[in-house]
């Protein structure tokens, strides 16, 4: 299997992906930027025919460092240059809202991302701390868009967790590549911290108060990880034999997880099974577990974690 990190760099304690060359934590955006391999531009070229001919609505994405075709891509699609990228975070960092983290390139650059950590977290249940990080990805791929989304992480666990609650307040921006780049209107839009992890933070809090059963967390799992079954079996909703493998997984760490003694037997426990399932152990290697964490399709099973967990919470 192909590696999906091409270059990446981390401040302070090695992330949970164990992935990357160490740097200062007290680096500006463009500091973190060159460490982390992303100082070059993208161009649009022509595409032509082996025998010279123009291809008419169609360019190559084209990296000048070395000349690498990112991808072909149509008319009057705009790319967002690194340094674009990297300047949304300067006044915050400058101003000692926020610190840079993390930086990468995936998948031969089609996608880079940069992740800031927000002076800002909280705890549930006294000691399980949860911080808060400002992710920004930028595709270098025709089809993709530029996402701006706060992404609070579990300091016990390093598992990344979702704020895509189902709230009318949006959590994340995303911006095709059809329109100019504009920071301020994403900061306008964005928000900026405070007001989207204070509902995280009263997400976080109500699931641990609230027990689950068993038959509400076998239900749980075979939602979150759902598996095909043959006929009209019936799905046991007494103990935990009839789930997906992944399913069982989930239940084989929910007491074992780093930080399982935090609300032990509530929803909060059951959805950081799922996140940490989803970070630390599915795939086969450090990097693939994070490109589908914060890109891929366990992104998307943590969203539906968090709304299924705050479903099954509301109906004690």
């Amino acid at each position: 299997m192909a590696h999906q990190v091409e270059t990446m760099a981390y401040a302070g304690e090695v992330p949970w992906h164990g992935l990357g060359v160490p740097v200062s934590n007290d680096l500006t955006p463009q500091q973190m930027q060159q460490k982390a391999g992303l100082d070059w531009t993208v161009e649009k070229q022509d595409l032509v025919t082996a025998s010279g001919a123009k291809v008419d609505g169609k360019q190559a994405l084209v990296r000048t460092s070395d000349n690498k075709v990112l991808d072909v891509i149509g008319k009057g699609w705009n790319p967002v240059q690194n340094d674009e990228a990297f300047d949304f975070f300067s006044e915050y960092v400058l101003a000692g809202d926020m610190e840079m983290n993390t930086a990468g390139s995936l998948r031969d650059g089609n996608m880079v991302w940069a992740l800031a950590k927000v002076k800002d977290s909280f705890t549930i249940l006294g000691e399980d701390q949860v911080d808060s990080y400002l992710l920004f990805s930028n595709p270098h791929q025709y089809g993709k868009a530029i996402d701006v989304r706060f992404t609070p992480i579990r300091v016990v666990c390093n598992n990344t967790l979702s704020l895509s609650l189902g709230q009318k307040v949006e959590k994340s921006v995303s911006l095709n590549h059809r329109t100019q780049f504009n920071p301020d209107s994403v900061k306008e839009t964005l928000g900026i911290a405070s007001e989207k992890f204070q509902l995280y933070r009263e997400t976080a809090e109500f699931l641990s108060t609230k027990r689950f059963t068993v038959e509400s967390l076998v239900q749980y799992y075979n939602e979150v990880f759902p598996r095909t079954y043959q006929g009209k079996k019936e799905i046991s909703v007494k103990d935990f034999t009839d789930l997906s493998s992944n399913g069982q997984k989930a239940y084989e760490v929910l007491d074992t997880q780093p930080g399982a003694q935090f609300g032990e037997g509530t929803w909060w426990q059951a959805l950081n099974s799922v996140t940490y399932l989803t970070d630390h152990q599915l795939g086969r290697e450090a990097d693939t577990r994070l490109t589908s964490a914060w890109f891929g399709a366990n992104q998307s099973r943590k969203v539906k974690a968090v709304e299924k967990a705050v479903e099954y919470a509301n109906a004690v």
